[in-house]
């Protein structure tokens, strides 16, 4: 057997043993899918008959109030285990104990002592850590930095209307105002970029404190014979005083208290029982954007339009008037400086006739004629006028106010002594 058919028989065997080794893995793979999908089947057979917590199968209504330990929140009120216990959640808000002098402490500690022995009735301590909750403080910033771009943007309005008008006592004035807002402005911008940036950091935690009363309808006797509203109102009752009681006695550790509403014992609960969604979506924000709502309403598109263009027309009904204004006030000015260069022409032509007819007149007339073409004359005459209405109106007086004769003694006598001193 010569080389060549022995390269042949071996090439004919490696093609041989590589389909083998394809083949082999071909079936590899199939089997490894197969197993695969079993194993998936099994898991989600698995899930189905698995039970987490008390829930089996499907979760119902039911089943997540069976969860929640809760009926419903009513009347700032939790209402539990089928209407029978219901509760009020007090939210303190203590002092920095470590930053009191020795006196003070003592003070508050013979206060908590004092609120303990007042107790009556069962009361749990709650702690909640949140992250700080900046979203409202932040909207308060904005919108008090809008209102302060548009109150400038007035006076800027104005500053240009003193201008236009030659006012530069307000120009100065308005201009003063104007430099003093935008430094508010920039401080407040400012402000409200800090604080949106704080917002987004996590790690701003909060600790708040809550003081839990809790009241059984059991207490005040049988209630089969109540409806359910009369029952919500005798607990309500119940519980305010009870809270009230507990806020009074608080007061004396220098500790405040306020009932929470509804909404406050919503966001306690959200928070208890979301953690970490609680951070991303808060329940302000779900509220607001209606989450809870059957349907989103929002405004018609033809009431947009018209509120739109009621907008537009006052923007312009207040720059026509702000223009109209400047020029009515322009050519009231114009109209002055024409009146007052006519009435000079004149008076210089009167004075030229004058001047050609002064041979013929005296120089009493020639002098006078002048003075009452410039209008010196009718000046003078209307002070005559009123320091002639000035002296019969003190002359009137002086009659209505007459002295008596004990009172011109007096003011003798008076005068008699102020000369020997002055003497």
């Amino acid at each position: 057997m010569d080389l060549v058919g022995l390269l042949n028989i071996i090439i004919i065997l490696l093609v041989f043993i590589i389909f083998g080794l394809g083949a082999t893995y071909l079936i590899l793979m199939l089997k490894d899918k197969k197993q695969k999908e079993n194993s998936g089947k099994e898991d989600v057979k698995k899930t189905q008959g698995s039970t987490v917590g008390r829930f089996k199968d499907n979760l119902s209504t039911a089943s997540i109030h069976d969860f929640m330990e809760f009926d419903e929140i009513k009347d700032n009120m939790i209402i539990r285990k089928n209407r029978e216990q219901y509760v009020m959640v007090i939210q303190c808000q203590g002092v920095n104990y470590d930053l009191l002098s020795e006196d003070e402490k003592i003070a508050v500690e013979e206060g908590f002592v004092q609120f303990l022995n007042t107790l009556r009735f069962p009361i749990q301590l709650y702690v909640q850590t949140r992250s700080l909750n900046l979203r409202d403080i932040v909207d308060d910033y904005k919108i008090r930095v809008k209102n302060m771009e548009e109150e400038i943007e007035a006076l800027k309005l104005k500053h240009k209307e003193a201008e236009m008008r030659g006012n530069e006592d307000l120009a100065k004035k308005i201009a003063y105002q104007i430099k003093r807002k935008e430094n508010v402005f920039e401080y407040g911008a400012d402000i409200s970029d800090y604080v949106g940036r704080m917002s987004l950091n996590k790690n701003v935690l909060q600790q708040k404190t809550y003081i839990i009363v809790s009241y059984f309808a059991s207490e005040f006797g049988s209630v089969s014979t109540y409806s359910r509203e009369e029952i919500d109102s005798i607990c309500f009752s119940e519980l305010f005083t009870r809270t009230q009681s507990v806020i009074r006695s608080l007061a004396a550790a220098e500790v405040g208290g306020k009932i929470l509403d509804s909404e406050g014992l919503a966001e306690l609960l959200y928070i208890a029982y979301n953690r970490d969604d609680s951070e991303l979506m808060q329940l302000g924000k779900a509220l607001d954007a209606q989450y809870d709502a059957l349907y989103s309403t929002s405004k018609d598109v033809l009431i947009k339009k018209q509120e739109k263009l009621e907008e537009e027309l006052n923007e312009k009904s207040v720059e026509l008037a702000t223009e109209s204004i400047i020029k009515a006030d322009k050519i009231r000015k114009e109209k002055l400086q024409a009146e007052e260069e006519r009435q000079r022409i004149i008076e210089e032509k009167a004075l030229e006739l004058i001047e050609q007819y002064k041979d013929q007149m005296d120089k009493d007339l020639y002098e006078e004629t002048k003075n009452v073409v410039k209008g010196k004359k009718q000046k003078e005459d209307k002070t005559e006028e009123n320091e002639d209405e000035k002296t019969t109106r003190t002359r009137k007086t002086t009659k209505a106010k007459q002295p008596t004769e004990s009172e011109t003694v007096k003011r003798g006598r008076k005068k008699l002594n102020t000369e020997k001193i002055a003497q």
